[in-house]
């Protein structure tokens, strides 16, 4: 059986494609950060339109803390498997068939792998990235299938799935799947700037807490590395003006970082 867990906060424009992208699963639980928009309304609309997909709905505060959020969902799940989703996320026609196959080959035959890593490809701007920021996830995947009771989600931002160390000795396995989530985020300017003002707040907050400290040189520089690095490095030209914004956003976010634990560090 497997399950997926999603999250959402006024995700009205994204989840339609989100949820209709998983017919193929046993079950979907949406953790919901309370949504002002229509995004429950899509929801209970699709959940009528497909009888066959089980949709459980936990309304639940986010409180700065996605990891808690997903961590939360993951424990609500009655799946032997568990997929995270993101909400502007879809998944492919051939990942479906993938993620069926392998998950049916270690229930008969592999009793030792415990998790999948699956490949993304971004969609900005009507276009497909595929250097710079988004080069690692497009190559390596992101751990995003795990089998329950294996794992554990750790960070408050930028949240990262790990296994639990072994039992008894026994080494557990991962693979990484050759198929792709489709990644459509940042669709308007407006929006790429408000998630970036939210999330960079988040990760100030939470390097500040760990006793974390920045300086002016700092500030200045490393978004500046961090063009160099996507842009040029990682061959994000090559994308075109797409490439050329995308890289410009993410190193605007790393000064906005930067720039708020500093002041957070020298005027509270």
């Amino acid at each position: 059986m497997l399950s997926v867990v999603i999250l959402t906060k006024n995700e009205e424009k994204n989840i339609d494609r989100c949820l209709r992208s998983l017919d193929f699963v046993d079950e979907i639980v949406v953790v919901d950060d309370y949504s002002t928009d229509g995004t429950l309304s899509q929801i209970s609309k699709i959940k009528k339109q497909n009888e066959k997909l089980k949709i459980k709905i936990f309304q639940r505060n986010l409180n700065s803390d996605f990891a808690a959020q997903r961590n939360f969902g993951m424990e609500e799940t009655s799946g032997e498997w568990i997929l995270f989703l993101d909400a502007d996320e879809e998944i492919s026609e051939e990942l479906k068939e993938e993620i069926k196959e392998v998950i049916r080959y270690a229930s008969l035959e592999r009793d030792d792998l415990v998790g999948l890593y699956i490949k993304r490809r971004d969609f900005f701007w009507g276009r497909e990235l595929q250097f710079g920021e988004v080069l690692k996830v497009r190559r390596k995947g992101i751990f995003r299938l795990i089998k329950k009771g294996f794992g554990k989600w750790y960070g408050k931002v930028h949240e990262e799935l790990k296994i639990n160390p072994p039992v008894g000795g026994k080494k557990l396995k991962t693979l990484q799947l050759r198929n792709f989530i489709n990644h459509f985020p940042h669709q308007t300017v407006k929006e790429f700037l408000q998630e970036i003002n939210f999330y960079s707040s988040l990760r100030a907050d939470e390097l500040f807490k760990q006793g974390k400290k920045t300086n002016i040189l700092e500030i200045i520089f490393y978004p500046l590395f961090k063009f160099i690095l996507n842009y040029v490095i990682y061959f994000g030209f090559l994308d075109g003006s797409s490439g050329f914004i995308y890289a410009f956003m993410m190193s605007f976010h790393s000064f906005l970082v930067r720039g708020k634990l500093f002041i957070k560090k020298h005027c509270s």
